[in-house]
């Protein structure tokens, strides 16, 4: 067995991933994100500029097909009149006002990414603090942001911004590979790019979610997930840890009566 040490191997922290630039300039060197991806990304604006409405309807009909991701819309949003606001999420259409301020929303989110200013993609660029505080604000826990201030509390599960990221990915190869121009290897490095970016956000949703052990971060979403949870789960919690209690004796009791009869068998043989 070789004993050579792996000098080119670099020493991650984990605690110093709580901070973002530290964090992205992990996540862009895992990805291999460089600024050519960012020019990428920029150049690709193009072609998704024109397609921008129709991608905004293609989301928000995906997020509408389903009461489970249809359902965040549904609390009255300020500014709106009583005829305005839904009173279930069936109600809710593409034309709903509720759908189209939070259209704005989102058409904002994508323009930020293909609009970068003078600090570009470095890994203090104030975007992937901006990419975070979008994972912050689903989570429940949108303290400190003052444009949420007067707005219904917005709890988002994990698992719908994750596939929702898988359907904007999907949607932004299906556009940028069925342009006419520029060149495909020119379009290759966009969708390329474009999926290192959308990881990048994956990430920068999930840690406000997710456990890390290592780093010992409790997730931000954590205290509204407590308040969310169903009155009834402590209850159930404890009916199952005593249940395990008094089964785990029972199956020891029995594997050692077994094991016991099998012992006797072997002797008397």
């Amino acid at each position: 067995m070789s004993k050579e040490a792996n000098t080119q191997m670099e020493h991650i922290s984990p605690s110093d991933l709580r901070s973002i630039p530290y964090r992205v300039a992990y996540l862009k060197k895992f990805l291999n994100f460089t600024d050519a991806d960012g020019a990428a990304i920029q150049a690709s604006a193009a072609i998704l500029g024109p397609l921008l409405p129709a991608l905004l309807d293609a989301v928000y009909s995906k997020l509408l097909a389903f009461d489970i991701t249809a359902k965040a819309f549904a609390p009255p949003q300020p500014g709106l009149n009583d005829g305005a606001k839904a009173a279930s999420v069936q109600e809710l259409t593409l034309n709903h006002p509720q759908i189209a301020h939070r259209r704005d929303f989102l058409k904002q989110y994508l323009l930020k990414l293909v609009r970068i200013d003078e600090s570009g993609w470095a890994d203090t660029a104030p975007l992937w603090t901006y990419l975070d505080n979008v994972g912050v604000m689903h989570t429940g826990e949108a303290a400190g942001f003052a444009h949420r201030a007067r707005r219904p509390q917005l709890r988002v599960e994990y698992a719908h911004l994750g596939v929702l990221l898988g359907y904007v990915e999907d949607a932004v190869v299906g556009a940028v590979m069925g342009a006419e121009a520029p060149g495909v290897a020119e379009r290759v490095e966009m969708v390329r790019a474009w999926n290192k970016l959308l990881w990048i956000q994956n990430d920068l949703f999930a840690r406000h979610y997710v456990v890390d052990r290592d780093s010992k971060y409790a997730p931000r979403g954590s205290t509204a997930l407590a308040q969310a949870a169903d009155a009834n789960y402590p209850e159930s919690a404890r009916t199952a840890q005593q249940a395990t209690k008094l089964l785990g004796p029972f199956v020891g009791g029995f594997f050692a009566v077994v094991l016991y009869l099998a012992y006797t068998k072997a002797a008397g043989s």
